[in-house]
């Protein structure tokens, strides 16, 4: 009978893996029809259990791992997340390091898990306890992409010398400022550095065996053209719709470091890459709305340019990026919610984003009482989500900022065909910090009002609709209902970083 019963379960867990397969699409598929909604977490804070919520997760309390995390998978698929990116799962170095628990991106090795991502009281291995956490994402619909670093932790430069470059005293890189990692010598266009090409396969295969969908690659930019080819191509061998999205952008222009080569972000997607994160990051320091419009009109070019299909990710809020909770206020994450809603490319957020974080660590830059690596330091970031320490669950406090995160992330899943397929029409408007924007499809339009200005109101605002009537009739979806219709024309007045969204039935633009 037991034996029966164990059959019994091994064909109900084939089965459920392979509907999944067979009845959803995967990621990449998602991501080239703009339908992925991608939330980045650091696993080791995903589910950590402060329970004396001092910030940061003492000896006698639990960090993050793949088994706890799956308590909030839920959670993540009632807020229509539906691809997960993992940073990395690599194990960490310990030498030259930042942080009491390493860097995430201080790679150690590329072909482990890293122990502090596993639970140590289950009897599944530390592959078998990532194949359980990405097993239980997929039956809940949710993707799974992984990060790979972009260089190697000291620890690993010592133990695989010939993985990285080395200057003429035969020493070890550092790029730019990154001191606790060391530069990989990937080799040049016609002559690959055969070593790194095989460590690079042998997390692929990793990656594969956990059943991951797709890969995300660290400061993709400083890999040769010919080395992203063949693992592209090593990959899509094994999983065709295995999604690779390059950490590149329209304005980086050179290297972190003068011994790296340098691939710009368009010879990455003619690579294989399906996507790139675009400079939306800048947003904070835009000051017209042409900004903003001119550089979704270039991604728009951009990535109609390719035989193949390409997309891009609306990175306004990376790990790398101090939080709009700490940069402007509510407001600004409001404002970034209903761009992301409501923009026709794949929405991008990292955990705590939703409810407000503002990454803040009383214990930041100040001595610890025991440290995994040889910094005794909290080494932080400020207003940046922790990947240097066992810290705290991401998570804020602001309740406007989690009622426009569900709403503006429901509209979009109610409507996705209008947000991935609809036209995206500029709109004229007499003042140069507001920006307008429609999304027309299937007699259905959305136009979009947004005040840049995080400071000061604009009054008296006019955008032009061509078509629109005087007393046309307007739904509000968010915003203020200080607004009215004349000919050809919306007129409105806007509160400091306030975004509108209004939706005009049986019309088109």
């Amino acid at each position: 009978m037991r034996l029966r019963g164990l059959l019994i379960l091994l064909l109900s867990l084939v089965f459920i893996n392979s509907s999944y397969a067979a009845g959803y699409p995967g990621v990449r598929t998602q991501f080239l029809n703009n339908k992925a909604v991608i939330c980045a977490v650091n696993l080791r804070t995903f589910n950590a259990k402060d329970t004396n919520g001092n910030g940061i997760i003492d000896n006698d309390e639990e960090s993050g791992n793949f088994i706890n995390a799956v308590e909030r998978l839920d959670e993540i698929k009632a807020l229509n997340i539906n691809t997960l990116h993992l940073l990395p799962i690599t194990p960490t170095g310990k030498l030259k390091s930042l942080g009491t628990a390493g860097c995430l991106y201080s790679m150690s090795d590329f072909w482990s898990i890293n122990h502090q991502l596993v639970d140590m009281t289950s009897s599944l291995t530390p592959v078998e306890q990532a194949k359980y956490f990405v097993d239980e994402c997929h039956k809940r619909g949710i993707k799974v992409i992984v990060d790979l670093p972009s260089c190697g932790a000291y620890d690993l430069f010592l133990s695989h010398p010939e993985l990285f470059l080395k200057d003429r005293k035969q020493l070890s890189v550092i790029p730019s400022d990154w001191t606790d990692v060391r530069l990989f010598n990937a080799g040049k266009e016609n002559e690959l550095n055969q070593d790194l090409i095989d460590a690079h396969k042998r997390f692929i295969d990793m990656v594969l065996d956990i059943g991951a969908d797709g890969l995300r690659a660290d400061v993709a930019t400083i890999k040769p053209f010919n080395f992203w080819k063949e693992i592209i191509k090593y990959t899509r061998d094994k999983n065709q719709d295995f999604m690779f999205i390059a950490e590149a952008s329209d304005s980086w222009r050179e290297p972190p470091s003068k011994y790296a080569p340098f691939t710009p972000y368009n010879k990455l997607l003619e690579a294989g890459f399906d996507g790139y994160y675009g400079s939306f990051f800048n947003l904070k320091d835009w000051k017209t709305a042409k900004e903003l419009i001119n550089h979704i009109q270039f991604n728009n070019k951009l990535l109609t340019s390719y035989p193949e299909n390409k997309s891009v990710i609306l990175s306004f809020i990376t790990h790398d990026e101090i939080s709009p909770i700490v940069l402007y206020g509510e407001n600004y994450s409001v404002m970034i919610c209903w761009l992301e809603a409501t923009l026709p490319y794949n929405p991008y957020i990292i955990d705590g984003f939703q409810s407000g974080d503002d990454y803040i660590y009383p214990w930041a830059n100040t001595k610890a009482p025991m440290s995994e690596t040889d910094d005794d330091y909290y080494f932080v970031h400020r207003g940046k989500m922790d990947i240097f320490n066992f810290s705290r669950k991401p998570g804020g406090k602001s309740k406007l900022v989690t009622e426009n995160f569900k709403q503006a992330f429901k509209f979009r899943a109610d409507n996705q065909d209008l947000i991935a397929k609809g036209t995206f029409s500029p709109l004229k408007c007499n003042n140069d910090r507001v920006f307008a924007y429609s999304r027309s499809y299937q007699g259905e339009t959305l136009v979009v009002i947004g005040n840049l200005d995080q400071k000061r109101n604009q009054r008296r605002i006019a955008v032009k609709v061509p078509g629109v009537k005087k007393k046309e009739s307007l739904g509000l979806i968010h915003g203020m209902p200080n607004y009215r219709t004349g000919k050809n024309k919306i007129y409105t007045d806007m509160e400091a970083g306030e975004i509108k969204v209004l939706r005009i039935a049986d019309f088109s633009i």
